[in-house]
């Protein structure tokens, strides 16, 4: 099954719907476009729960190592990490209550597309979350 990007509608309803993201190679270097993101989303009214071991916080919220430290339940894994690394996050993905997985612009990985829409995922890759809210806001 080839990738195709969801309908706007759909991707409308799942940012309408979402409250958390856990945002996967999140930085907190304000320069990084993982944080300027992340920013804007939080600003947005969404819950923003950082994922990567090398920080303590960012955001103002506790970092986690992995997605499966995270205790909360997870609507959104928004990842920043390149796509050699996918494989690892929908590892990871699959233990969490999350299900929707979306890659950041840049970021595809068609196996990777594969294994979680066979496990109920929707999965949106090679595209900004921000930009995206933009647009279905409109």
């Amino acid at each position: 099954m080839d990738y195709q990007q969801p309908k706007r509608e759909t991707i409308k309803e799942i940012l309408d719907t979402a409250k958390t993201i856990a945002v996967v190679g999140l930085s907190d270097k304000p320069d990084r476009t993982s944080y300027q993101v992340s920013k804007v989303m939080q600003a947005q009214g969404y819950r923003i729960i950082p994922v990567n071991p090398t920080i303590d916080e960012a955001l103002g919220e506790k970092a986690y190592s992995t997605l499966e430290d995270v205790p909360d339940s997870i609507d959104i894994i928004n990842v920043f990490r390149r796509s050699v690394f996918l494989k690892d996050v929908a590892e990871q993905a699959v233990k969490t209550d999350a299900k929707v997985f979306w890659a950041q612009q840049g970021i595809f990985d068609q196996d990777v597309y594969e294994e979680l829409t066979n496990k109920g995922f929707s999965v949106i890759m090679d595209m900004c979350i921000k930009v995206a809210h933009a647009v279905t806001k409109n």
